[in-house]
């Protein structure tokens, strides 16, 4: 029988890409509607320069009829026009690609109270910049003096239309972002929950074992006092403490264990001890120690021990009762590494992650928490790690453990 955690995982991994496409749909959207707003507001600048050279031509044309400069009142409309223009960059050129005005630039000098329309050096360099690159840009507009004459306007895009260029940009950061701290609080509520609901499973399966086992001690006491073959009674009573032991690890689970300075090599050994006597006997199991590599390490002995039967028992499983089963164990100054290894069947490249996910297993029975358990009180109650070293499917595993150690003095 199977945990239905795996359907659950799939639900959620459907809820997950509905949440991605509806916040694709709503980014694709709102960029759809600024670009519109940016082109829009791009037309009606454009339709405010042709505004501003028709302005332009029709001064430059009264300028030639004096009959036209009695019209006071049209010449400063005209002007206003040209003068209202606060926003938009802008170049009034000749036919000759001489600039004959200007208008919004940031020059970088300032220019003389004394003399507005003297250009310093700087300045005009600074203007046939911008004018030679405008001159490849869209943003011109043509005037059309008389047959002889043609002006040229070119100007750039308004500060506020350049804003509102990058302002699709803008919401798709905070978008992103917005997601993104959605979807992090949301795997953090649902990690919260799962954790919850396994301490809570853990400790009631220890409370539920404490009554049978009390029991089963009591039962021993009496036989042993009823003259019973004591090897019976012996035998008996070691899986009566075995039953105690695994109490003890579900009580442990979901609170930070009192950890003990330990021995690897000890830590390994007393893991195996139990394990050892209780594997097929066509498995040949090998355990490689180095005594001079013997560094000491914080451990909660009865969790490690839970971590290291684990492992054995899956590989033991993955080999079908038979094959080799080496465990190798090293260090330095910064960490200890265990290995195990199995000559089973072997994990896809790609389930590498998976196998720690809760659900996960290829068995046909089992609840696929095991090696959550295990990557759990590795990595959260001794600061390690746990993962898959290597396997090939059809030649085997290896999965390492890395501890920190103990430094000297």
């Amino acid at each position: 029988m199977k945990l239905p955690l795996r359907n659950i995982y799939d639900k959620r991994r459907v809820w997950k890409m509905g949440l991605m496409i509806a916040s694709v749909i709503l980014v694709v959207g709102f960029i759809y509607m600024s670009n519109r707003i940016v082109r829009d507001v791009a037309e009606q600048e454009r339709d405010r320069m042709q505004i501003w050279a028709d302005a332009t031509k029709e001064l430059t044309t009264m300028g030639n009829d004096e009959e036209s400069m009695t019209m006071q009142t049209d010449v400063d409309f005209l002007l206003s026009i040209i003068e209202g223009n606060h926003n938009i960059p802008v170049l009034l050129v000749d036919d000759q690609g001489e600039i004959m005005l200007h208008r919004n630039f940031r020059l970088p000098e300032p220019i003389d109270s004394l003399a507005p329309y003297a250009i310093s050096d700087a300045n005009m360099a600074y203007l046939k910049k911008k004018l030679a690159r405008l001159e490849h840009s869209s943003n011109q507009i043509e005037i059309k003096i008389d047959d002889h004459t043609t002006q040229h306007i070119y100007y750039e895009d308004s500060t506020t239309l350049r804003h509102l260029a990058w302002f699709p940009y803008i919401q798709l950061g905070v978008m992103l972002i917005f997601l993104a701290v959605a979807y992090f609080a949301l795997i953090s509520v649902k990690k919260a929950e799962q954790n919850r609901v396994w301490v809570g499973l853990s400790k009631e399966t220890a409370h539920q074992l404490g009554t049978p086992i009390s029991s089963l001690m009591a039962w021993t006491q009496m036989l042993d006092s009823m003259g019973t073959d004591p090897s019976i009674v012996a035998d008996m009573d070691k899986d009566v403490h075995r039953l105690s032991v695994i109490a003890d690890r579900f009580s442990k689970i979901g609170s930070m264990p009192d950890k003990e300075l330990t021995f690897i090599n000890e830590a390994v050994e007393q893991s195996l001890a139990y394990m050892s006597t209780r594997i097929p006997k066509r498995v040949q199991l090998s355990i490689h120690l180095d005594d001079a590599q013997n560094c000491g390490i914080m451990l909660c002995q009865s969790l490690f021990e839970w971590v290291m039967e684990n492992l054995t028992k899956n590989a033991v499983d993955a080999m079908d009762g038979e094959g080799h089963l080496d465990i190798t164990v090293t260090s330095d100054s910064q960490q200890a590494l265990i290995l195990v290894k199995d000559t089973g069947k072997g994990i896809a490249r790609k389930n590498f992650k998976n196998v720690f996910n809760p659900g996960f297993t290829t068995k046909k029975r089992g609840w696929g928490l095991g090696l959550t358990l295990v990557k759990r009180i590795i990595e959260e109650y001794h600061d390690g790690r746990i993962y898959i070293k290597e396997s090939e499917v059809g030649r085997g595993t290896t999965f390492a453990i890395e501890l920190p150690t103990v430094k000297e003095g």
